[in-house]
C-alpha cells in the first residue's frame, strides 16, 4: 500500500525524526510532504536526513492547519493520505485492515497515548476519547458536544479530502468541524484502536496539550 503523509511542522526538532521514521518503517515506498511553518530549529536539517526517500518540503506562510493540510492534499500522488503529527510516533498499523476500511469510510483515526516528559499519563479530558480495543463509528464528544476526529494520526481518502477541503480560516480543531459537516453530508467516520494505535509525546507546542502536563 503507497500513500502520502502530510506532516505538519514548526519547530518540532526533538521529535519530527521519530515521526518520521515510524511512517517509513510501515510505508517505505510511500511519500511525505512536510508543510512547514518557518521552522527555526533544526527540523528541516532533519527533515533531509531522510533524502533517500520520497520527501517533499512545502513552506507555508500565514499558516493554518487547515491550510497546511489543503496545501499537502494539492500535492499527494496517492489514492489515500495519512495526516500525522510531527510528534507522533506509529506503533501498530493493520495495513490491510486500513486499507479495507477506506473503501467504506472517508476518514479512519486511530488510538493516541498520551506521553508526557517519557511517562504514559492516564487519559483523561480530551484524551479520555482515545478508547482502548476500540472501533467506533461518527465518534461523539460528551467534553466537547460534536464529533470527534483527530488529525494527529488520521488516514483519508484524497478524494474525499479533495471535494471537501478544510476550513483555512481556523486556528484550531478543523478536523471536529470536518467531520461535523462530513456527517451533514451522510457520510461516516472511524476510530479504530484495534488497528491503529500511536505514540503522541509532548511538546511545548503540541495544540492538544495546551493546558495539560
Amino acid at each position: 500500500m503507497k500513500l502520502s503523509a502530510i506532516i505538519r511542522c514548526k519547530n518540532e526538532e526533538e521529535w519530527i525524526g521519530h515521526a518520521i521514521q515510524s511512517f517509513i518503517d510501515f510505508f517505505p515506498d510511500s511519500e511525505i510532504i512536510i508543510i512547514n511553518n518557518n521552522s527555526t530549529d533544526m527540523s528541516i536539517d532533519i527533515v533531509r536526513l531522510f533524502d533517500r526517500y520520497d520527501i517533499t518540503i512545502v513552506n507555508v506562510d500565514d499558516y493554518t492547519p487547515g491550510k497546511a493540510i489543503n496545501t499537502g492534499v494539492a500535492l499527494a500522488k496517492y489514492e489515500f493520505i495519512l495526516i500525522q503529527s510531527a510528534h507522533t510516533v506509529i506503533k501498530k498499523i493493520n495495513v490491510e485492515q486500513i486499507k479495507d476500511s477506506l473503501k467504506k469510510y472517508p476518514a479512519v483515526f486511530g488510538n493516541q497515548i498520551p506521553v508526557y516528559r517519557g511517562k504514559k499519563i492516564t487519559k483523561r479530558y480530551i484524551w479520555s476519547h482515545f478508547k482502548n480495543n476500540c472501533q467506533e463509528e461518527n465518534m461523539f464528544s460528551k467534553i466537547e458536544d460534536r464529533f470527534f476526529l483527530h488529525n494527529a494520526f488520521c488516514f483519508y481518502q484524497k478524494n474525499e479530502l479533495l471535494k471537501n477541503k478544510f476550513d483555512e480560516t481556523l486556528h484550531g480543531k478543523e478536523d471536529r468541524y470536518w467531520a461535523i459537516n462530513a456527517v451533514k453530508r451522510g457520510s461516516k467516520f472511524l476510530y479504530d484502536s484495534v488497528n491503529l494505535e500511536s505514540y503522541h509525546y509532548y511538546t511545548t507546542n503540541g495544540a492538544t496539550w495546551k493546558g495539560l502536563g
